[in-house]
């Protein structure tokens, strides 16, 4: 890992011409579209015979993710022209303007992705963080000319292209016979025609993300999932998704990872899943679904039901309380992962009942909890951190608080927990960075507590007489 902007333009490339041929996998993240064309480009001396031309830098490469600038024809040309070993293309651009014509794709660009055939995973994704900017020179022809080359493919992702319309992606489900992962981000003209006839085609799909596409309905979510094979379906933002679509999900037997921020759902929908796919779900985000209450906990797990889940995500949801968060305590559901950030009616309350949970009689207390996210609660107070210290919430390693919490009482339990990461300025939690792994179930590498962890909490145990006391002194309004 290096910073791009400590080398000056004309030398990065000559910097990489020593890397080893043998190279298979270069990630970066952030590098200038020029800085890529001049990298990539093979160098040719002037009066300088074809056969005496030096090969292209890097000729081994089969796995490139680039997050540039602006994604341009000239560096898709670039990179398909000079990486013949390729087989995964991932490319994110975040500009900071409305790019113009020499510095966006179009559709003569991305009609030169795969020129070699032997591309199995593409992602082209222009990202709104900065600015809300679009590819708007790549439509359905342009789509249907990469179709033509991308029959051998197996992961596809495309984000923020705003003049494909259902012609475009239906081409891909139909000319694409062996993908199995299907992402499609800001797709504003996406509708239910795009899963029409599904099910006349021999797609087995396990990976569907139809992020902030808000014309799709519950209708096309159940055309969707007559492909029963999906195992991760992420509706997040799709604001026209209700308690129907989940009606149709929970026949999905396969189901391990099921995300639908921000949709139309209620808690008697949400009982559905208790009926079906909840017996095989790992991981569930039902962030910031207004209509839910304390209720959609009950409806959810049933005393009767046996319950793989593993990561819930309860954030941003204004009617959920201390109440909700006793029920899942009673149900001693052996989480590894819970969100309930910027939850205005959680307390401190919330804290002790999953303290003093244990997911079975022989078991610790604070249940297996490895991640707990309580930033921006709104009753969390310093009496909190009584309960965040030994020997409470064992298996904790991610704890997220809001930034008004005391730095000495958060140094006092850093101290205490010196294998434990505390985040209070609303970073999300445990996130692998800015490539997007939704579709990964487990992704932290979370260690149990061994003899030197043992011995270091020994050796530290004087600190809980530290926190007690950076309590006392700190401001307790905060």
């Amino acid at each position: 890992m290096f910073d791009v902007s400590m080398f000056l333009r004309h030398n990065f490339a000559r910097v990489w011409s020593i890397a080893p041929a043998t190279l298979v996998s270069l990630e970066m993240g952030y590098i200038s579209s020029v800085m890529v064309t001049e990298l990539l480009s093979p160098p040719v001396v002037p009066y300088q015979s074809i056969e005496h031309i030096r090969p292209s830098i890097l000729p081994g490469i089969q796995k490139l993710c680039l997050s540039v600038d602006y994604i341009t024809d000239t560096m898709i040309s670039t990179i398909t022209n000079n990486i013949n070993c390729l087989t995964h293309l991932d490319l994110r651009d975040s500009p900071i303007m409305e790019p113009r014509l020499a510095f966006d794709l179009t559709n003569a660009g991305i009609q030169q992705i795969n020129l070699h055939g032997r591309l199995k995973h593409l992602s082209l994704v222009r990202s709104q963080e900065i600015f809300p900017a679009y590819f708007k020179r790549v439509n359905d022809l342009g789509i249907l000319l990469m179709a033509d080359r991308c029959s051998d493919m197996e992961s596809i992702c495309l984000g923020g292209f705003c003049q494909v319309t259902d012609t475009g992606f239906r081409t891909i489900l139909h000319s694409c016979s062996k993908i199995f992962k299907l992402r499609i981000y800001h797709g504003p003209h996406l509708t239910d025609l795009v899963f029409h006839d599904i099910a006349a085609t021999s797609l087995t799909l396990t990976h569907v993300s139809l992020r902030w596409c808000n014309l799709l309905t519950n209708h096309g979510v159940a055309r969707l999932v007559s492909n029963g094979n999906l195992s991760v379906l992420d509706l997040r933002d799709c604001r026209n998704i209700g308690d129907e679509a989940l009606r149709t999900i929970s026949n999905l037997s396969e189901l391990k990872a099921l995300l639908i921020d921000g949709s139309d759902i209620s808690d008697m929908g949400l009982s559905h899943l208790s009926k079906g796919a909840m017996h095989s779900l790992v991981s569930l985000s039902i962030r910031g679904c207004k209509r839910l209450t304390d209720n959609c906990i009950s409806f959810l797990f049933d005393e009767s039901s046996n319950c793989e889940l593993r990561e819930l995500d309860l954030s941003n949801i204004p009617n959920l309380s201390d109440a909700g968060i006793l029920l899942l305590a009673k149900r001693r559901i052996p989480l590894l992962e819970l969100r309930m950030r910027q939850c205005p009616l959680i307390s401190d309350t919330s804290i002790m009942v999953l303290a003093s949970m244990k997911v079975d009689e022989e078991g610790w207390y604070g249940s297996s909890l490895r991640l707990l996210d309580l930033y921006n609660c709104g009753g969390i107070t310093q009496l909190s951190f009584q309960w965040l210290k030994k020997p409470y919430f064992p298996r904790l390693r991610w704890l997220g608080v809001s930034s008004s919490v005391s730095r000495d009482v958060l140094d006092a339990l850093s101290r205490n927990r010196p294998f434990q990461h505390i985040v209070f300025h609303g970073e999300e939690l445990g996130m692998t960075g800015q490539w997007d792994n939704s579709d990964d179930l487990y992704m932290h590498d979370y260690d149990e507590v061994d003899e030197l962890e043992q011995w270091l909490e020994g050796e530290n145990a004087g600190d809980d007489e530290d926190i007690q006391e950076a309590e006392n002194n700190a401001d307790p309004m905060l």
